[in-house]
This record gives C-alpha cells, sequence and structure tokens, in this order.
C-alpha cells in the first residue's frame, strides 16, 4: 500500500515557477514508479510526467516538455514537479500517482493522491 499527498497549492502568473511535491507513506514507494497527472475543468485527466524508482528515467507529456521538471528522493518518499514558463493552459488539478509498473495511462496506476489546485493567471 502507498498512500500520497500533494502539496503546492499555487495561483501563479503566466512565465512563473510552481514546484508541486508528492509525499508518500509505504515503505513499497521506492520500487514504484511515481507519475504526475492533471486534470483541467471539463476536461479529463491527462498524463504530464513519470519517473522510475531509480530516478534515472524521465518521461513527459509533448506539451510540457523543457519545461516541467520530475524528480525524487526516495530518503525522503518524497517526489517532485517543478514547473517553469507557466501557461494559463497549464491550470488544473495536479495528481500524483504511483504504481510498479507505471505507464502514461490513468489505469496505469494504483495509488492516488486526492489532487491539488494549480491556476496559472495571463
Amino acid at each position: 500500500q502507498v498512500q500520497l499527498v500533494e502539496s503546492g497549492v499555487g495561483l501563479v502568473q503566466a512565465g512563473g515557477s510552481l514546484r508541486l511535491s508528492c509525499a508518500a507513506s509505504g515503505r513499497t514507494f521506492r520500487s514504484n514508479v511515481m507519475g504526475w497527472f492533471r486534470q483541467a475543468r471539463g476536461k479529463e485527466r491527462e498524463f504530464v510526467a513519470a519517473i522510475n524508482w531509480t530516478g534515472g528515467r524521465t518521461y513527459y507529456a509533448d506539451s510540457v516538455k523543457a519545461r516541467f521538471t520530475i524528480s525524487r528522493d526516495n530518503t525522503k518518499n518524497t517526489g517532485y514537479l517543478q514547473m517553469n514558463s507557466l501557461k494559463p493552459e497549464d491550470t488544473g488539478v495536479y495528481y500524483c500517482a504511483a504504481d510498479l509498473a507505471g505507464g502514461t495511462e490513468n489505469s496505469d496506476y494504483d495509488y492516488w493522491g486526492q489532487g491539488t489546485q494549480v491556476t496559472v493567471s495571463s
């Protein structure tokens, strides 16, 4: 079992930066792929980024490449999403997720956080 709690609720202007954190409980987190997803109002939840258990491999949606950076610190059981050059279209509820295998689909993850709101004003 892995429990996830996101933090980093933010209201930021376009072009600004924000870092989200995902604190995990459960010893198995260290062996899980961690992913970040987001859901804009009226839209389906979409993949943002993922990182393997060692932190050596990362994957990004095309829409956030070169602007977002996913990382993790297994000694702290915490994952991060650094978001730079934010755009209004980045607005949404951001969720962290964990799974032994992971992937880019919602169905690839067994464990989810409650989500945290990110709002980017123009």
